[in-house]
């Protein structure tokens, strides 16, 4: 098995790294800046280059890197990512599509609940008034929903829409989902006691979600013009809120901050952003937006897993190379 030189770029999990320097490899996980990650690849004849979303492999950094055979996405989304280019040049990329999915999941849901009972907007003035207007805030914040009997729309129908909808039915929601290459998919529900349920889900027109949804939820790639803009959101529902943990500028911010402010969304919630990583302060100070710094896939379990299927490929990479 060839003993490989590994660049770690974004971070990887201590057990992942343990395991790939058990069998030989040499790994380095210093973040190497943008500008001299090409210089670096070269210097330690870097075979397999694993990043995140913040390290973008890009053409000009490709023609550079001479050493570089593979390239790992740990995660899901390719986009910053030049794949074509980099299959061309004879190098391989791989992703972890499924290791994280459910921690994007949950996530989605910890925005939704905390949507419809306002806790991003009471944790902000709790800290602040909590001991001087407690009455007054009780009264502010008594009118949330539930999420039970309410329909999720769920536009992007893959692996995370589709662990957005077993929680969806765990929670007694309706899961409504668009996707223009998938028509139907198999939900595959795990219980606590070692049964299971499998159930389908047949997918609906755009607009026949957008119509019908008290909540949205997006799980699409990065898009050259956004998903949902301000026609999309005319089409919801008066007080529907809207999730986003997908990708920056699938929904138009601007759009969804007017829609805000006259009432036709009742909250908006982004774990990513169009201009991240320097979000506007006027949207990360407006009152009812919810926020996270793109922490979808950010959980313990999920970055084991991903370390996991990182040790898999590269061994497989290893062994084919030898």
């Amino acid at each position: 098995m060839k003993k490989l030189n590994i660049l770690a770029n974004d971070g990887l999990a201590g057990s992942a790294r343990k395991a790939l320097e058990k069998t030989g490899h040499k790994v380095y996980t210093a973040k190497v800046e943008q500008e001299n990650l090409a210089d670096f690849i070269n210097e330690h004849n870097i075979h397999v280059l694993i990043v995140r979303s913040a390290t973008k492999v890009r053409k000009e950094l490709l023609d550079k890197a001479q050493p570089l055979k593979m390239i790992i996405r740990a995660g899901v989304g390719l986009d910053n990512i030049d794949t074509d280019y980099a299959k061309q040049k004879g190098v391989t990329v791989h992703n972890t599509p499924s290791a994280s999915s459910h921690s994007v999941a949950e996530l989605v849901f910890a925005h939704l609940l905390s949507g419809v009972r306002f806790l991003h907007e009471s944790n902000r003035e709790m800290p602040l008034t909590g001991d001087t207007e407690f009455k007054q805030l009780k009264k502010k914040y008594s009118k949330g929903r539930e999420l039970q009997g309410k329909t999720l729309g769920i536009i992007g129908f893959g692996r995370i829409g589709r662990e957005v909808a077993k929680i969806a039915v765990g929670l007694g929601m309706k899961p409504l989902a668009y996707d223009p290459y998938i028509e139907e998919a198999i939900i595959h529900l795990q219980f606590f006691d070692g049964q299971s349920l499998d159930f389908s889900i047949k997918t609906v027109s755009k607009e026949e979600v957008l119509k019908n949804a008290d909540f949205l939820t997006l799980h699409v790639p990065a898009q050259a013009e956004p998903v949902i803009g301000e026609k999309e959101i005319d089409m919801m529902k008066d007080g529907a809120g809207i999730v986003n943990a997908a990708r920056g500028g699938v929904i138009d911010e601007a759009a969804a901050v007017k829609a805000l402010e006259n009432g036709k969304l009742s909250f908006l919630a982004l774990d990513v952003f169009a201009d991240e990583p320097q979000p506007p302060i006027q949207l990360l100070m407006h009152p009812l937006v919810s926020l996270s710094p793109h922490i979808g896939a950010s959980t313990v379990e999920a970055q084991e897993r991903i370390g996991e299927e990182i040790v898999k490929k590269i061994e497989e990479f290893a062994q084919a190379v030898d």
